[in-house]
């Protein structure tokens, strides 16, 4: 099941990686994506969609299959492909799943994409210096999250590891830990606002293994 849910890839080929619950997409998801796949010169984002997030109440999570329907409607490029391997291969944490990732899929350079309001609570995470010894990971600027974000102690503790935003187009091919801060794209929509909007993306909890969130 784990082979199958692993979306197509190839050696050297360079994929961004985008977790989240999704719930629901919307299109600063896509317009994130598309400034990653530009600025970091990758072939590919990869969406992660998790069943759930051990750092939220998942009380309004709408049913997984609904959230990857509803992202594939949202993506609206080939380059963005929805993926449902968290569920598959029962990961909880990032660290986890790309663990998996790099035993599975040896060759590829993989990219952690987050958010700088995902950056601000990163030390939360589980072996969060593990993840940023895994992949490189690129930090997207998001208003008001980026003053706070890089005064966090996940930035200031990986400072020295810092790569100047003008370089970043080799940073999945370069060793980690490394990142970058991505400045440009100024995006306040979020999920919560959207479902909280009118109602209409109203869930119950899901059963099984909670994963994680980045937006």
């Amino acid at each position: 099941m784990s082979g199958r849910a692993l979306p197509p890839h190839a050696r050297g080929m360079r994929i961004g990686l985008l977790g989240g619950s999704f719930n629901p997409p919307h299109d600063a998801h896509r317009a994130i994506s598309l400034f990653a796949l530009k600025r970091l010169r990758l072939d590919h984002v990869w969406w992660l969609v998790t069943p759930g997030n051990p750092l939220k109440e998942t009380g309004t999570l709408r049913d997984l299959g609904a959230r990857i329907a509803a992202a594939r409607r949202v993506a609206g490029d080939p380059r963005i492909i929805v993926s449902e391997l968290e569920a598959a291969i029962r990961t909880r944490y990032s660290v986890d799943t790309l663990a998996f990732l790099k035993r599975r899929a040896p060759g590829v350079h993989f990219v952690w994409i987050m958010g700088a309001d995902n950056l601000a609570q990163f030390h939360r995470w589980r072996d969060w210096r593990r993840i940023a010894a895994l992949v490189p990971i690129a930090v997207v600027d998001r208003v008001p999250g980026g003053l706070r974000g890089m005064a966090s102690p996940g930035a200031r503790a990986l400072s020295r590891y810092r790569l100047p935003e003008n370089r970043a187009g080799g940073l999945a091919q370069r060793q980690p830990p490394a990142w970058t801060f991505l400045t440009g794209l100024k995006l306040t929509q979020s999920s919560t606002a959207l479902r909280n909007a009118d109602g209409s993306w109203a869930g119950t909890t899901e059963g099984g293994e909670k994963g994680t969130l980045l937006y």
